[in-house]
């Protein structure tokens, strides 16, 4: 993927024309993503000014994606094209204010696009409109044109973060397994996508069953589980030149449920060995530590962002439910005391919730949970629905939905931390088991 230069504009550019920021009395345009009920925030962003003749064609397809990203958190409503009063013919820092206000904008988003070659460049500007004033400094990316969507989410998550004082999540990708097939007899392979079902890539055959993809936290590679041998295996493939490796662990054993510790090095990963389930650690040069040592089931463990613990599940208590340990073992406590079944938790990148699969009366849920357990909130509620994973900013989490029947199928979800926005996910198959990248470099 094509590395993006990032070039700020002037920032005295950005003030001619716009009041003093000490002068303005309302307060700063801001969205707080944490409400329960909120009202979109009406924004205008005209089509991006091409600069010169070979922009043309790229001018629409970039304002789209920014328009389609901002649109699609549920926090953001664009303001049609044709209820504009005026038109935004060149990249300018003078902005004529009332011509926005008289459609009720709060946001505008100026921008132009040039073209030499391959070579591609997006300049854009953020206004608050009611308070007559830029939204931080312009900002330019350059890169090929085969990078075209990498830019408009990144104008995206520039203005997503300036409104909302979060971290954006649209420059980045999601793993998945694609599925085919009938459901007793389910061709599964992985596959990467951008976070909104764009650029499709294969990156395994359907020649096995894999299972569980988890990305690394610098996102250049995947641990997931296969079914080759016929039973279940840890690999870790490599996403530039897609080579994989088995890692070392008992061949005889049965492992599964990876993931990376913040490391980016150490893997902690579930073994099945003398007909007990335990979670394991696995160190650069070294053989597995077995982490856990109880006669239940341990499995889906996730470290904290800071690698200091692990959340896991187990049914050591009679039935599947959520405990924290140490990051060296020791003696876990349980953090889910509701009723129903836990599992699949995953640490916020945030590191303030846990996410998990949960069910109860015939119903499954994703909830997330205070670190100590406190404040659970579901998110969701359906036939079937389980395997959450975080964005990068903690904030939205994707996960499966399956369909009932025996024709049921199933597909990706996504939902923000309030519960609010449950949107489907675009796949060109069915889809399972979905993790989320960190952030494209």
């Amino acid at each position: 993927m094509t590395k993006l230069s990032l070039l700020k504009i002037a920032c005295a550019a950005l003030l001619v024309g716009a009041a003093p920021l000490s002068a303005i009395a309302q307060e700063p345009l801001r969205i707080e993503i944490t409400e329960g009920v909120i009202e979109p925030l009406p924004f205008a962003l005209p089509t991006l000014v091409a600069e010169n003749p070979a922009a043309q064609e790229w001018a629409e397809r970039v304002t789209q994606v920014i328009a389609d990203d901002l649109v699609g958190t549920g926090l953001f409503r664009r303001i049609p094209n044709d209820a504009f009063v005026a038109q935004i013919t060149e990249f300018t820092p003078s902005i004529t204010y009332a011509n926005w206000k008289a459609i009720n904008a709060q946001a505008l988003i100026t921008g132009a696009i040039s073209v030499d070659g391959d070579q591609l460049n997006v300049k854009f500007r953020l206004f608050d409109v009611f308070s007559e004033a830029p939204l931080g400094e312009g900002l330019q990316f350059g890169g090929t044109t085969q990078s075209w969507r990498r830019m408009a989410h990144k104008v995206a998550d520039a203005v997503y973060s300036r409104i909302t004082g979060e971290t954006g999540y649209f420059d980045s990708r999601v793993v998945f397994v694609s599925e085919a097939g009938p459901k007793n007899q389910r061709e599964k392979r992985l596959a990467v996508m951008d976070y909104d079902g764009a650029n499709v890539q294969y990156l395994t055959d359907a020649a096995s069953i894999v299972l569980a993809p988890r990305f690394s936290p610098t996102g250049d590679r995947i641990l997931y589980t296969s079914y080759e041998t016929g039973f279940p295996q840890i690999y870790q493939l490599d996403v530039g030149n897609v080579s994989r490796v088995s890692l070392p662990v008992p061949a005889e054993s049965m492992t599964f449920a990876p993931r990376y510790a913040p490391d980016g090095q150490t893997v902690i990963f579930s073994a099945a060995m003398g007909g007990n389930t335990d979670i394991f650690r696995l160190r650069p040069g070294g053989g597995p530590e077995k982490l856990t040592n109880a006669p239940s089931i341990e499995t889906a463990p996730s470290y904290s962002p800071d690698g200091s613990q692990i959340v896991f599940e187990s049914d050591r208590s009679g039935t599947p439910q959520l405990y924290i340990m140490d990051a060296n073992g020791g003696e876990p406590r349980r953090i889910s005391f509701g009723q129903g079944r836990y599992g699949t938790p995953v640490w916020s990148p945030r590191g303030d919730l846990i996410a998990f699969t949960k069910q109860n009366e015939g119903r499954f849920h994703i909830g997330v949970m205070r670190t100590d357990g406190s404040e659970e909130r579901l998110l969701t509620a359906s036939f079937l629905d389980e395997g959450p994973t975080w964005a990068p900013n903690g904030r939205v989490l994707m996960f499966t939905r399956e369909s009932a029947g025996a024709e049921g199928q199933p597909a990706l979800y996504s939902v923000d931390i309030s519960g609010r926005n449950l949107r489907k996910v675009p796949t060109p198959q069915s889809a399972s088991d979905p993790a989320w990248s960190p952030l494209l470099p």
